[in-house]
């Protein structure tokens, strides 16, 4: 008997949890949404950068130093278009000589903390007393540490070749420059 009474008791509790779990739930569920991190630009910010600079020729046996600064704008979260200039000394010779460059940059930005890597390519010109003034083209990559939410520590590294024409881009490949710069920026 008192299994009979057990049995029809799981039963009823089994037909009853059925109907409980057929109601329909009337309260909201979260949905995740895109939250951009605390630091760092976004899609449509601006950014500038402050630095110092060096190159040298891939023996690093001819160095120079100089300043420099970027204006920038992030197309996406991740992708940045800008324009950078520098400004060189060297006294290799015993006299003093300046040089410049004018580069247009495309980085993509790894990651959404206060550490963010990134890669790119870049384009432009090298001129001055101390150098031919010639077209240049490079591949670059760096990090940025955020200090604050929209202010940042930065080292890149860039490997570029000098050409005059198409042929002399392939041409002039083994004999780049490796450039770097550190410094300071901020997104606004």
């Amino acid at each position: 008997m008192n299994k009979t009474k057990l049995i029809l008791a799981g039963a009823s509790l089994l037909f009853a949890s059925t109907f409980v779990s057929a109601q329909t739930r009337t309260e909201t569920v979260p949905v995740a949404t895109y939250q951009p991190s605390e630091f760092g630009a976004v899609k449509g910010e601006w950014e500038f950068t402050l630095g110092g600079s060096g190159a040298s020729n891939k023996d690093l046996d001819n160095s120079l130093g100089g300043v420099n600064f970027s204006l920038g704008h992030y197309l996406t979260d991740s992708l940045e278009l800008s324009v950078r200039q520098s400004g060189n000394y060297s006294n290799g010779s015993g006299d003093a000589e300046f040089d410049g460059s004018t580069f247009g940059a495309l980085d993509y930005h790894f990651g959404t903390g206060r550490l963010r890597p990134f890669v790119g390519v870049n384009f432009g010109a090298i001129y001055g007393e101390n150098t031919s003034d010639t077209w240049a083209a490079g591949l670059e990559a760096g990090l940025k540490f955020y200090v604050l939410p929209k202010t940042f520590l930065f080292a890149l590294v860039n490997y570029a070749w000098t050409f005059e024409n198409a042929d002399g881009a392939q041409d002039n490949f083994d004999d780049g420059a490796v450039l770097w710069n550190a410094g300071v920026g901020f997104n606004f």
